[in-house]
């Protein structure tokens, strides 16, 4: 993202009709905005990419299941073949928990990031206006100290006048801008969190109700995978062990 901050690409006139204080002041909250558009639309990209892979996840694990299931091991095994085809149907009902989800954050996180990301032109264009203002005002008061300094002439005196007038215009819209970005582009900053922290809150919401049911739905498949035979994690790391040792054992195997 190319930066539109004024600020950073010329140095403040020696002679300017806006104190360096107040520029500087005015240049710290711009920057601030910057960064902040930089942030949010980051934000809102890996956002979107991360309920993009969500949908993915699932969907490797059903590829997994299907393969299983076509696969001559299920086939010779009816017990191995049911314990994959009941897997297979509760990645079923944790996809539809996982679109619940991605649904919530489409609603709650994405479309109210789209609606702050969209401000950032607006503010964009009240910089550019602003600075258009300051430079125009700067152009007025030089040309009315240019007719002060020259000879009090008819011609002259008309010629002044008319470069006052321009200077009150330019100083009515230079204030007009330079107030309205002053005053507003502090608070929109400062409330930012205001704006964000509902969605944080319904966010983390969301993920617990989903990793809940999730929980719920594979303590429920564990149960029905294990049968009746119930075991702790070391018997099963240990069977695993046997199992893998009787097969290493076999003359195909050796070295």
């Amino acid at each position: 993202m190319m930066s539109w901050n004024p600020f950073s690409r010329h140095s403040v006139p020696k002679k300017n009709v806006v104190s360096r204080i107040a520029e500087r002041e005015l240049e710290k909250e711009v920057k601030k905005a910057e960064r902040l558009e930089e942030t949010s639309r980051k934000l809102y990209k890996d956002t979107k990419r991360w309920v993009e892979s969500n949908q993915g996840v699932i969907s490797s694990e059903h590829k997994i299941t299907q393969n299983l299931l076509a696969s001559q091991l299920c086939q010779a095994e009816p017990q191995f073949s049911t314990q994959i085809a009941d897997w297979d149907r509760s990645l079923d009902k944790q996809e539809l928990y996982m679109k619940e989800l991605n649904t919530t954050v489409q609603k709650v996180v994405l479309e109210p990031m789209k609606k702050f990301n969209s401000i950032f032109p607006s503010i964009q264009s009240a910089v550019k206006k602003r600075e258009q203002s300051l430079q125009e005002y700067n152009r007025c008061q030089a040309k009315v100290e240019k007719h002060q300094s020259r000879e009090r002439t008819g011609q002259n005196v008309v010629k002044l006048d008319a470069s006052r007038k321009s200077l009150r215009v330019a100083k009515d819209e230079f204030e007009t801008q330079n107030s309205a970005l002053t005053e507003d582009l502090p608070k929109m900053i400062d409330g930012r969190m205001d704006y964000f922290q509902p969605s944080l809150e319904a966010l983390i919401k969301s993920q617990v109700t989903y990793h809940s049911e999730v929980y719920r739905m594979c303590t429920e498949l564990s149960d029905q995978l294990q049968g009746s035979e119930k075991s702790t994690k070391d018997t099963r790391a240990s069977k695993i062990q046997q199992s893998l040792d009787s097969i290493k054992a076999l003359s195909i195997t050796l070295d």
